[in-house]
């Protein structure tokens, strides 16, 4: 079974559908020879209610596989379009009509607690032959308002065989939202604004570190050694006194 879903996964991405599916067939002896169809797969593009959104069992016998083509990180950008590849394989003897592809965005905790309900892709002249392999594009896009992280993405497509509704979960896994490509999100240009303050902070603290320490180096006290110096006034004032002689007599002894 493993070997089985590998191999329809790699004709899926070497199929000639790779692009666009044709799921319109001529007849049925033409599709057991080959899965090139005739007629164009038309995608209508409105949100339709398939059958009041009720949900079916899928039919025994049709296989389903997922692909996301040049994006096996399974990265999408909030609000821009993304394109899945859904090939379906049917083992019974009747052809399967695709109705629609739809899919919804859950928090990966808990699938009960929906984050966005998908649009629905709605096809018409999109009938498989038994036997027979097609490949269907769902283009889909989350919210741009959604913010980024990971979720669960559920795909579910819907058909029918022998007038009996039927639906496959072609995909129940997690993607990761990303911002937008070339848009700076909210929390970005805060943490950036936020890295700036703080390294201008920093800076006019060091700043003023530097400059408190050079100030206390400058009021450092000076002592000044030296011989002391006698006003010129004074002297003469005290010229032919006591005081003078006695000082004139000191110096003629240190001679």
């Amino acid at each position: 079974m493993a070997t089985r879903v590998f191999l329809f996964a790699l004709l899926l991405l070497c199929s000639p559908f790779f692009q666009v599916a044709r799921c319109q067939f001529e007849s049925e002896a033409e599709a057991a020879d080959s899965t090139e169809g005739s007629g164009d797969l038309e995608i209508v593009n409105e949100d339709a209610q398939i059958y009041g959104d009720e949900n079916f069992s899928p039919a025994s016998g049709l296989h389903t596989v997922c692909v996301f083509p040049k994006n096996s990180a399974k990265l999408v950008p909030a609000g821009e379009e993304m394109e899945l590849l859904i090939g379906i394989e049917y083992d019974g003897e009747t052809s399967v009509n695709v109705i629609a592809i739809k899919g919804s965005v859950h928090l990966p905790f808990d699938h009960k607690l929906l984050v966005q309900n998908l649009t629905a892709q709605v096809f018409n002249n999109a009938t498989v032959p038994p036997s027979a392999q097609a490949t269907f594009p769902y283009i889909f896009a989350v919210s741009k308002y959604l913010q980024s992280g990971t979720f669960d993405l559920v795909g579910t497509i819907v058909y029918e065989i022998d007038q009996q509704p039927y639906q496959s979960t072609f995909y129940n896994g997690t993607i990761e939202v990303v911002e937008p490509s070339g848009v700076l999100s909210i929390e970005t240009v805060f943490l950036v604004t936020l890295g700036i303050a703080l390294v201008v902070a920093l800076a006019l603290w060091i700043r003023g570190q530097v400059q408190h320490l050079s100030k206390k180096s400058k009021r450092a006290p000076k002592v000044e050694v030296g011989t002391r110096s006698t006003d010129s006034s004074m002297d003469e004032w005290l010229q032919g006194t006591a005081y003078t002689q006695s000082l004139s007599s000191k110096s003629k002894k240190k001679k």
